[in-house]
């Protein structure tokens, strides 16, 4: 940006034309929209995304974790304290790592995500109800891309 480029106010733009404020509200309904469905299960938000990651990477090193689940580390680890007393979680060494350690989703950690994994796909199909697939498709290509833009990481 140059000096002399003035930079437009939020005022100005309003709320509704910030996607950064657009994407923290949609994402707040999104888990709103299944909380009840969470708490059923003894789960949280970030106790959910620990499950929701683990069914799909196998084993990430609490690190690697803390970004798949977008969570601080020290919420994460009491989520993952939860999690193993509870059973649905089990901690690792890393055989190539003494100091990192490996998380692992167990049978009943698996059963309560997929007890939670209709919820999830409902909340989704309400964020584009009324929305062509090719438009979805789009959209989420987009989002892939802003990601890319901005990570920190490789995934």
């Amino acid at each position: 940006m140059s000096d002399d480029e003035t930079l437009p106010r939020l005022g100005e733009i309003g709320l509704t034309n910030f996607a950064p404020y657009l994407m923290n509200r949609i994402m707040g309904r999104y888990n709103a929209g299944f909380r009840d469905e969470m708490a059923a299960l003894g789960l949280t938000t970030p106790k959910a995304r620990v499950l929701a990651s683990l069914a799909v990477v196998d084993g990430p090193v609490i690190r690697d974790l803390a970004v798949y689940t977008v969570t601080e580390q020290s919420t994460l680890s009491r989520a993952l304290d939860q999690l193993a007393t509870e059973g649905l979680v089990r901690r690792e060494a890393d055989p190539q790592d003494s100091r990192a350690t490996r998380i692992f989703i167990t049978d009943a950690g698996r059963a309560a995500f997929d007890s939670l994994w209709p919820h999830m796909v409902e909340a989704e199909r309400n964020l584009f109800r009324g929305i062509p697939d090719k438009d979805r498709r789009a959209f989420v290509a987009t989002l892939q891309q802003m990601l890319a833009n901005i990570r920190k990481h490789e995934f």
